[in-house]
């Protein structure tokens, strides 16, 4: 397998097409990057911004520029001696008219070709919530219709824009009450015409007949008749709802709560098979040299998915997954994949920059304002219930029945308690039974978790049973349903009451929360980085290195920015003190209280500061009032306190969002004065938490991962802000200057280091691909303020320091501290590492010895990356 030395990620869509990417390859060989990670680029919804809505999964995005477009990229990328790692979505596509299998579905229900690709409970009509109220309503004020869609040359329901196809068999009953001859040719054609052919019968009937004016006249007077419509929709394969009955009752799995997403059945090989035929033509001819795997959590079988991706991509084709690991979590070893995306090296790097000290002030501080909302654990529970009661209460449900099914002995009241409360204490995302033992990591998991649920119930006898069902004791299609359908909800439950729900509800320190991320837990400095990077060195040192993603709740410096909130924790927390009195005429009154409430404040402090520009011009601040304000209300909906994206609190919002436009008014004289005299030396401390965060990513194990534009800084905020537009033309212009890294202004320096580390990592790949995690002791006055490790590997090594906690001890304009900060603090270097040393930043030489003074390293630059002199002899292998 060849293995990249760095990717970079595109988001396609948005303006961003194949040609606008192949005019980055230039730019992206110089900047070191070995390998393009594009986004998902097969066919998606009209008006998609994402691609993760695939309506065919076997077609390159004519949007974006087809498979024309698509090879003119990849040949500019081979030509540049750079691969292409595709992002595919194996677990969901558009539920959507416009994608044909799903469209297939509609017509023709249990009797399509495609019926088996999605996986839909057949007991019943395909539930289809889309309907802003109920039928009945929705019938009696004229939002259903009968239409032509002249597409598919198909009668079709309307709803506003939706067309949804009619069974064929219906045909008939239209025909006899239109009493049109087109109508009537077309139900005859229907009663003996299926599959690929049915639409292009249809087709020609209807452009061949007679006046389709005349015709659709005609279905708008019959659509007027409310019983001839209900009887017509009681004949569908399907029926319309209302969206919000979704949370209750749906007959197919969706991705998360998404509706819009249906999730498919790829443990099928037949379904793999139709899903993946042109990523694996792509893979064979050479176009793609990876593969990143969306949500494999959601997937009914993802080891037994993933050796068939493998057998069929071959062992060359590098693979990793997204994947969130919780505490003490590691990927299962039978995966045949190079490792995850990176979530948990985000989470490695909060250990690092957040100071423990300072935490605890802001802790005090914030459980002082923070009510109930103070308490994460407890938090956590109570988002959990939330979900498993409401967000998720029809697959809770369904799990309930199957439950009651096996063991009748059992009341259905007591299975859903046990079922509750064992999905309410689950500690990480899923486990991974589909047949046969448990492996060692699921059933310490499962232990933990029958420990914890048993003494929050009184009747332990349903619990016993269920979890019987998720150790694969009981046997029968029943049990291997339920013990599958569990692993798929509790990872849904997990992330949306995390990352989409308690992240916006407990703000203690916004840094922290982060996907993947341990908010409530003490962070354990150096020591606990070096622990995580030796077990990331011997688990999966071949895995990406993410500091952002297209998930991640913002910006990797708007994230290092909001680390040294711990550092001045203190000066912070006066300072919203303060400014929550200065911006107190912003509260409204509501009968349920004043809003926003403290806790909201408190958040929108600290999100404010985190995208805070540092050139500020207060007669241009539309661009930041609307990113802000619609980031506020995207955080009060997602917490689901006071209001919420099923039930929305109008009044509840429009406070929230004037009091955050509020905050960047050019009129709000005395608070922006006080703002930005107040975040300098936060602005400073992020500046270098970033350049340190940066040099780790490019160093430590892993291969690291630049977001699109993250090479310079990047201080958006959660999705789709983090989705803008690059400026790509600047930071081209950025690397083409020359000149001393201190003439640099703090993003272009950025970019140089990022430069810098990744040329070293093509020049010296197996030292970065299989070299040793080495931790280097520092001693010193300052010592807590740096971390220092090297890699090692062979002959070769690289040194690594970088500095930390640095809030309050830089000079304005200045990203490093003078050597009289430093004192004696200095780096131990091991005698295989001994000799004639340069740091690739300064191109100074570093002393031969055993130690390296970090006042003399760091006392004139941010970092440090020190190694062998060119004319420096060869050591010997580090032992």
């Amino acid at each position: 397998m060849t293995l990249p030395t760095a990717t970079y990620r595109i988001q396609f869509r948005n303006g961003m097409t194949f040609d606008r990417a192949r005019g980055l390859v230039p730019y992206l060989k110089t900047l070191g990057i070995s390998h393009l990670y594009a986004s998902p680029i097969f066919t998606a919804v009209s008006g998609s911004t994402h691609g993760y809505d695939v309506t065919d999964a076997n077609e390159i995005d004519p949007v974006l520029g087809g498979r024309a477009g698509f090879d003119r990229l990849t040949e500019s990328l081979a030509s540049a001696g750079m691969g292409l790692i595709l992002d595919i979505v194996p677990n969901h596509m558009a539920a959507s008219p416009e994608n044909g299998w799903w469209r297939d579905v509609l017509t023709f229900g249990r009797q399509s070709a495609y019926f088996r690709h999605f996986d839909i409970d057949w007991s019943e009509p395909l539930t289809l919530p889309q309907l802003g109220q109920d039928f009945d309503r929705a019938l009696a004020d004229g939002e259903l219709r009968i239409a032509l869609d002249e597409t598919l040359g198909n009668f079709a329901f309307r709803y506003f824009e939706t067309l949804l196809p009619l069974n064929p068999g219906s045909f008939g009953a239209i025909a006899n009450r239109l009493d049109d001859p087109v109508a009537m040719r077309m139900a005859e054609a229907a009663a003996v015409t299926s599959g690929d052919n049915f639409n292009r019968a249809m087709r020609d009937i209807l452009f061949e007949g007679g006046d389709r004016a005349v015709l659709e006249q005609k279905l708008d007077d019959v659509s007027a008749d409310r019983d001839f419509m209900r009887s017509l929709h009681e004949a569908q394969h399907w029926r319309l709802t209302h969206w919000k009955a979704a949370a209750r009752h749906l007959s197919y799995r969706r991705f998360f709560e998404v509706t819009g997403l249906v999730g498919t059945r790829v443990e099928d090989p037949a379904v793999f098979e139709d899903m993946h035929r042109l990523v694996i033509e792509l893979v064979r001819h050479g176009k793609v040299q990876g593969l990143r795997i969306d949500h494999v959590d959601g997937l009914a079988e993802p080891k037994a998915y993933l050796d068939r991706l493998r057998e069929a991509v071959g062992p060359d084709t590098y693979i990793v997954v997204e994947k969130i690991l919780g505490a003490g979590e590691v990927l299962p070893e039978s995966w045949p994949i190079a490792g995850t995306t990176g979530y948990e090296f985000i989470a490695a790097l909060s250990e690092l920059f957040i100071d423990g000290g300072g935490l605890r002030i802001l802790d005090d501080a914030y459980r002082s304002i923070a009510a109930d909302t103070g308490d994460l654990e407890e938090g956590r529970r109570i988002a959990k219930r939330l979900m498993v009661e409401r967000n998720f209460a029809g697959e809770t449900d369904r799990l309930v029945s199957i439950a009651a099914g096996i063991f009748p002995e059992l009341k259905r009241d007591e299975i859903a308690t046990a079922l509750s409360e064992l999905l309410i204490t689950f500690p990480v995302y899923r486990t991974y039974g589909d047949g046969g033992p448990l492996s060692w990591q699921d059933s310490a998991v499962l232990a933990v978790t029958a420990s914890q649920a048993m003494a929050r119930l009184d009747d332990r006898r349903a619990c016993d049973h269920v979890l019987k069902l998720l150790e694969g004791k009981v046997e029968g299609d029943a049990a291997h349903e339920f013990r599958i359908r569990f692993q798929q909800l509790s990872g849904p439950v997990m992330a949306k009451a995390t990352e989409d729900t308690l992240f916006y509800r407990y703000n203690r320190l916004l840094a922290a929360n982060e996907v993947g991320g341990e908010p409530g837990k003490a962070p354990g400095g150096p020591e606990e980085f070096h622990r995580r990077m030796a077990e990331r060195a011997r688990l999966q040192p071949h895995g990406l290195s993410a500091s952002a993603t297209h998930d991640t709740k913002r910006g990797e410096d708007a994230r290092a920015r909001l680390y040294a909130l711990s550092e001045g924790a203190d000066v912070f927390a006066q300072a919203v003190e303060r400014w929550r009195e200065m911006n107190r005429p912003w509260l409204k009154d509501l009968p349920e209280g004043a809003a926003p409430e403290p806790n909201v404040e408190w958040m929108l402090y600290q999100a404010l500061a985190g995208i805070w520009p540092e050139d500020f011009d207060r007669g241009q601040t539309e661009e930041l009032r609307e990113r802000f304000t619609d980031y506020a209300l995207k955080a009060v909906r997602e917490a689901k306190l006071r209001s919420d994206w099923t039930e929305q609190d109008t009044a509840y919002d429009e406070a929230v969002t004037t009091y955050a436009a509020a905050l960047v008014s050019p009129d709000n004289d005395v608070f922006l004065e006080d703002f930005e005299r107040v975040l300098q030396p936060f602005i400073a401390a992020g500046y270098l938490n970033s350049l340190s965060q940066t040099l780790l990513k490019l160093t430590a194990p892993g291969i690291p991962d630049i977001y699109q534009g993250a090479e310079g800084f990047d201080f958006s905020l959660v999705d789709p802000d983090n989705r803008r537009p690059v400026d790509h033309e600047r930071l081209t212009a950025w690397l083409d200057e020359a000149g001393p890294i201190a003439k640099l202004q703090a993003a272009a320096l950025k970019q140089r280091l990022v430069g810098i580390g990744l040329q070293l990592r093509q020049r010296q790949a197996e030292l970065f691909a299989r070299g040793d995690y080495l931790p280097l002791k520092v001693t010193g006055a300052r010592r807590d303020h740096v971390l220092a490790f090297a890699r090692v590997h062979k002959d070769d090594f690289a040194i690594i320091a970088a500095p930390r906690l640095m809030f309050g001890w830089l000079d304005p304009g200045v990203l490093f501290a003078g050597p009289e900060f430093w004192e004696d603090t200095a780096i131990a270097v091991p005698s295989p590492l001994h000799g004639l040393k340069a740091d690739l930043l300064t191109g100074k030489t570093v002393e031969p010895g055993g130690s390296i003074s970090v006042a003399t390293l760091l006392g004139s630059q941010p970092v440090g990356l020190i190694t062998p002199t060119e004319d420096q002899p060869t050591q010997r292998s580090y032992p």
